[in-house]
């Protein structure tokens, strides 16, 4: 419990109250005042500051800047988080860094907070060039986690980050194909080696990382399913086996004969060139997607290898992303359920679907109307 104590200074009286040691620092905390000409004002203004320590609504002074909290707060975040979790933290803290890190903790205001993000916003890229309003929303996530932390700490008496206002990310229009573009694209693409990959990403709608990581042993190939526990990410360009972030990544994924097929000879091929490898095989891990000697595929260099192949296709210029899109659109246009196409997907909520894809579903809400308005009055749907 916090203690007070009055004495004399200056000529009048001042007020100082111990607050116990630091939790981050184990420091000694104390908040003082001083300027009271009479002890009954000194007495006044102590029980007020005591009342308020014990509602939380008062901090020790400290000269910590905001640079140095948050390497201090950084290397504690380093065994809670992930390794690319963490990398992306640092790129963060880094950015904050050079643009409020001089600041004073306690001094930091919303209004500065708001004016750094404009300057990113403006100038905060590489070379000066804009940065992206999802990555400076990135980065106010960071900031409002670590003066959260500030905040339960007792380091600040508010949590400045929680009431400025990043600007807001307006989602791109996705690029998709259309399904003669993908067989367009298989029957460009078919005799590449990475054929098995652009097949199961464009059936399943997999994320990259998810389908670099699979391993043979995750796939069940009778059954013509596959469990989704491995994801391979780069930090600084290492790649990064991991697994996924949330609960519902992890998933169970069910294969169509036509991508089983594909899959099956593709594990012939795969077999072949480990016997034709012999000792230099890479034995660690059993990936599905590995290059000639089994190791894994960079990530990066996939994404840039599915670009030159849809160019030598001459379609319309899409990401590698953007087959997960495909997928989703496709399956929607096709009246299967959102809530089977969000379990693929492995999305938190079908909420996140529907709202991804909500130029999809004006066409469903349309099927749907016409299905229960003839079940109804007996008439069939409106067609040709």
């Amino acid at each position: 419990m916090a203690r007070g104590s009055i004495f004399r200074r200056h000529g009048g009286y001042a007020i100082r109250v111990d607050l116990g040691p630091d939790p981050a620092t184990g420091k000694r905390r104390q908040h003082y005042k001083q300027g009271f000409r009479t002890k009954r004002e000194a007495e006044a203004a102590l029980d007020e500051l005591l009342s308020g320590v014990r509602s939380g609504d008062v901090v020790s002074q400290t000269s910590t800047t905001l640079g140095q909290f948050l390497d201090d707060w950084l290397a504690s975040q380093n065994q809670r988080l992930k390794e690319t979790t963490w990398n992306s933290y640092l790129v963060a803290v880094e950015r904050i860094r050079n643009g409020l890190g001089k600041r004073k903790l306690q001094a930091l205001t919303p209004l500065e907070i708001e004016r750094f993000y404009l300057h990113l916003a403006e100038s905060g890229g590489r070379t000066g060039r804009p940065l992206a309003a999802k990555t400076i929303r990135n980065t106010h996530v960071v900031l409002r986690k670590a003066l959260d932390d500030a905040e339960r700490l007792g380091l600040v008496q508010r949590n400045a980050a929680a009431v400025a206002r990043p600007p807001v990310a307006h989602r791109t229009e996705q690029q998709t194909w259309s399904a003669d573009n993908l067989r367009a694209f298989f029957a460009h693409a078919a005799d590449d080696r990475l054929y098995p990959a652009y097949v199961l990403l464009a059936t399943t709608g997999m994320r990259r990382g998810e389908a670099l990581g699979l391993r043979w042993a995750d796939v069940d190939l009778g059954h013509g399913q596959l469990a989704v526990v491995n994801t391979l990410t780069t930090v600084n360009y290492r790649p990064i086996l991991s697994t996924p972030k949330t609960k519902r990544s992890r998933r169970v994924i069910y294969l169509d004969p036509a991508t089983v097929d594909v899959l099956r000879r593709h594990q012939a091929n795969q077999q072949a060139e480990r016997m034709a490898a012999g000792p230099d095989w890479y034995h660690e891990i059993d990936f599905v997607f590995r290059d000639e000697l089994g190791r894994p595929l960079h990530p990066e260099w996939f994404t840039r290898e599915f670009g030159r192949q849809a160019r030598a296709a001459q379609l319309p210029t899409i990401r590698l992303h953007d087959l997960r899109h495909t997928f989703a659109t496709l399956a929607l246009k096709e009246g299967v359920h959102p809530k089977i196409v969000s379990e693929r997907l492995g999305h938190a909520t079908v909420g996140i679907t529907l709202d991804l894809y909500s130029h999809v579903t004006p066409a469903i809400a349309r099927e749907a109307a016409d299905t229960v308005g003839s079940l109804i009055f007996g008439l069939r749907p409106a067609g040709p």
